[in-house]
């Protein structure tokens, strides 16, 4: 029922599952495609939830010090983002290290809410001293009653989806009746997931596979250039090369990331162009205004239907894309910028551009 909620942190999670039901049409799918839309999350993405986590579990454990305590975190910037939020609710100094490639939205977001950004070479392999990574890791050391709470061991990551998003998308696929216009097995058939420490893929699997659907198949989908997805040689082609997307893919194994094939069934690798264009059909089709790693969920997920034609074509069966954050972060980027303003003219821009070159009923004409 509604109710007014204490602070911000009550407003992480509980986020929709919502159909992409033209999404579907276009690409012939019969199943049921439905998206788990994170950026309705109270910090904007899907790392509200495992920041939220990790504070909590800190305090508890009395590893936070209220009014001494300064939080440390390397990351791409989500997490960052749900840390300073839940930092400036509870009383805590928060230091983010961001690698350069990051959006400067993302910085500003962390800036308006407190927090200091100290940005790191992209190029920096992750074990570097000059890493974010390594940066947070010097500055924990020198800083005092500085802790890194460490999202890619911590094991409150994998567990804050197995507690909540993964519970969230089983009860509405659950809740929702399977009717003659909408068919549905009501359960969670397959999920597709984009994979950056792994918490989110690996804590949704558990929660799947132990107390709802222990069929339920669970892709991971990994950027080219990245090493996550298994088995290797699916990472060797394109090791080590540049990619623009966001929040998803490393250079190595974050101990939160389940290796294990019962968690994780299968494993697709996406390009920059495909998660731009995912997010355009996104947007364009669906309302939703998603970041560019939900464009690469979205892709990686349509490219694994395409393998798999006795899901795909098989009616109320349900699969559920989890897209991370909205374009809130990316608003400046040129992958965004080329596809809002820079597009080919539509036909419906030509006859606006006509109607205006006309002349108006006093006989000026319009500029």
């Amino acid at each position: 029922m509604p109710q007014i909620l204490n602070n911000a942190l009550d407003a992480v999670g509980n986020t929709p599952l919502i159909r992409l039901d033209k999404v579907a049409v276009l690409h012939g799918l019969k199943c049921n495609l439905l998206g788990k839309v994170e950026f309705m999350s109270a910090g904007g993405s899907v790392k509200d939830r495992i920041a939220k986590a990790m504070v909590e579990a800190a305090e508890k454990e009395g590893k936070l010090i209220p009014g001494k305590s300064v939080v440390i975190e390397p990351t791409s910037g989500n997490t960052g983002i749900g840390l300073a939020m839940a930092c400036a609710i509870k009383g805590y100094s928060v230091i983010i290290t961001l690698p350069n490639k990051m959006s400067l939205e993302k910085e500003a977001a962390l800036r308006a809410l407190g927090a200091e950004v100290v940005r790191t070479p992209t190029e920096a392999a992750w074990d570097s001293s000059e890493s974010h990574i390594g940066v947070a890791r010097k500055l924990q050391k020198e800083i005092p009653y500085g802790i890194i709470l460490d999202q890619y061991g911590n094991v409150n990551n994998p567990l804050a989806h197995e507690l909540t998003t993964g519970p969230e998308i089983i009860e509405a696929v659950r809740s929702t009746p399977s009717t003659s216009a909408r068919v549905s097995s009501q359960k969670v058939d397959a999920i597709v997931c984009g994979a950056g420490t792994g918490g989110t893929i690996s804590g949704i699997s558990r929660a799947m596979k132990k107390t709802h659907n222990k069929d339920c198949i669970v892709v991971g989908v990994d950027p080219e250039g990245s090493i996550l997805a298994i088995p290797s040689s699916l990472n060797t082609k394109t090791e080590g090369a540049a990619y623009v997307v966001e929040g998803i893919g490393y250079d190595f194994i974050p101990d939160v990331l389940s290796r294990n094939s019962a968690d994780i069934d299968e494993w697709i690798k996406t390009n920059d162009n495909e998660a731009f264009d995912a997010v355009q059909l996104l947007m364009r089709n669906e309302g939703l205004l998603v970041g560019g790693s939900s464009g690469s969920a979205l892709a990686g997920t349509l490219k694994w239907l395409e393998t798999r034609k006795d899901i795909a074509e098989k009616e109320g069966l349900n699969v559920v894309v989890v897209l991370p954050d909205g374009i809130r972060n990316y608003m400046s980027k040129e992958w965004f910028l080329s596809r809002a303003l820079h597009r080919e003219p539509t036909p419906l821009a030509h006859n606006i551009a006509k109607i205006l070159q006309k002349p108006n009923t006093n006989g000026v004409e319009r500029t």
